[in-house]
């Protein structure tokens, strides 16, 4: 019996447990852990009970039941923050799965680590690189020689010009894009619809067409 273990019971956690389903390859059960005690045998991702991934208990279930794992909380810093928790419980690195949707195209040459994600339709050109723990979400595109960091997190409907670099936990809003040869710094975040020009620093958030630096997160319309 091959089973897989979705960390953090997020809307997340739904999406990709649609998306492991998905795959001629199935698993044969799909659970979900989260220490919100109030989440407990809450079935996520169905709105019939169909489907879906109950949640069978707390995080600290998974280190001695010999499942795949993904981590699936939304934001790559908690993705991170759980990984190095996980770690700390002994869980080795293999045994984090990578789910890939079957609409998803991921040709030859292409490289995924473990534990990312890609929804439905997701592309990858050519020579791309993605990083431990990423989650792309569905219709983003990725051209040629994109470098995707860990943890980060790209929304649906970005799109990537040929070898952008983006930054560990990096955050890209919905339909946001950035040109060729940018670089998206570590724990950034360029928000929704954004249409980025010029490299954005590390830990900044940037919006607008063409985006700009803002001065507080609470300037951004999500």
């Amino acid at each position: 019996m091959t089973a897989l273990v979705l960390v953090a019971a997020s809307g997340l956690a739904g999406e990709v447990a649609a998306a492991a389903s998905a795959n001629e390859f199935r698993y044969d059960e799909i659970v979900a852990v989260d220490d919100n005690r109030e989440r407990w045998g809450e079935v996520i991702g169905s709105v019939d009970g169909v489907g879906g991934a109950k949640v069978i208990g707390p995080v600290e279930v998974v280190t001695d039941c010999g499942a795949d794992l993904v981590i699936c909380a939304g934001a790559g810093t908690t993705r991170r923050r759980l990984a190095e928790r996980l770690s700390g419980y002994g869980v080795a690195p293999e045994r984090y799965a990578t789910v890939v949707h079957p609409s998803a195209s991921v040709p030859a040459g292409c490289v995924l680590g473990a534990g990312t994600v890609l929804l439905a339709g997701v592309v990858l050109t050519a020579g791309v690189r993605v990083g431990r723990h990423v989650v792309v979400m569905p219709n983003v595109v990725l051209t040629h020689d994109d470098i995707v960091g860990d943890y980060a997190t790209l929304c649906a409907g970005v799109t990537l010009g040929g070898e952008v670099v983006i930054g560990e936990a990096a955050y890209l809003g919905m339909s946001s894009s950035v040109r060729q040869r940018t670089t998206v710094g570590a724990d950034s975040v360029l928000g929704m619809g954004a249409v980025l020009l010029n490299d954005l620093p590390a830990g900044e958030t940037w919006a607008g067409v063409p985006a700009r630096s803002l001065n507080s997160r609470q300037e951004l319309i999500w």
